[in-house]
């Protein structure tokens, strides 16, 4: 167990500065969130009514789970990449087992997520959003925030294995970057038509976006809470299980 969090660790160091070397991407994950509040917040927000007080109050989460869905990206393609090139062989000669690899991306990837919400965050503050949430409210927030994050990131290491090319992976992780939309991130979900309404509805990003928003707004959370946590919580094991057994499968 020491070995595998030494290991996981180290993997996770690796992680971090290979996407502190591919620059394109972290400016692309940096710039995303500032292009997506300008964009909705600026060019949509007058034409959408969502019975706040500002776009902004109703928006922000919804702009928080985009940047995550494309942030996971960056983690299927990487896991894709290693699957790809020599580095497994070289780390089972030393012992090093394959939930230390893909734990090790999944942390970088929770970390690079983690810091394009503080970017939003600060873009927020910065054209006006505020937030009447006090400390407990908001660390709540940003746990929820934080555990679907963690889900988004071992479904596209999941997916990464699952590709036969990093190209690949980018193209299968497209539904999870997409799940954001048919959701209640831009518009209120009573407004959509009733098949798709009834989706939005049960959607897992649907319940961690109204979590978050009614959380920061010291709005009640009702039942959304606990279903954002357990759908999490089912992504994260049904993940990670099927990610063992598939990355077996590749490197047999």
């Amino acid at each position: 167990m020491i070995a595998t969090l030494t290991h996981m660790s180290t993997l996770t160091v690796r992680a971090g500065r290979l996407s502190l070397r591919n620059l394109e991407s972290l400016i692309t994950a940096l710039a995303l969130p500032v292009i997506l509040m300008l964009m909705f917040v600026y060019l949509f927000g007058g034409a959408i009514r969502t019975g706040s007080a500002d776009y902004i109050d109703f928006v922000l989460p919804g702009v928080l789970l985009v940047c995550a869905g494309f942030g996971s990206a960056s983690t299927a393609v990487n896991v894709a990449n290693d699957l790809t090139t020599g580095i497994i062989d070289r780390l089972r000669s030393l012992d090093v087992g394959g939930p230390s690899l893909l734990g090790g991306h999944v942390i970088a990837s929770v970390a690079r997520n983690l810091l394009s919400t503080a970017v939003v965050f600060a873009l927020a503050f910065l054209i006006g959003y505020r937030s009447p949430a006090d400390f407990s409210h908001w660390l709540a927030a940003i746990g929820i925030l934080a555990l679907f994050i963690l889900a988004l990131s071992w479904v596209a290491a999941v997916l990464g294995i699952l590709a036969g090319s990093p190209e690949a992976a980018n193209g299968l992780v497209f539904p999870v970057m997409f799940l954001a939309y048919p959701s209640s991130a831009f518009v209120p979900v009573a407004t959509m038509p009733a098949g798709l309404r009834a989706f939005a509805q049960n959607q897992p990003e649907t319940q961690a976006i109204d979590t978050i928003r009614a959380l920061l707004s010291n709005a009640p959370v009702g039942s959304h809470a606990l279903l954002a946590v357990l759908w999490s919580l089912a992504m994260i094991a049904g993940a990670m299980i099927l990610a063992r057994l598939l990355f077996q499968r590749r490197i047999s």
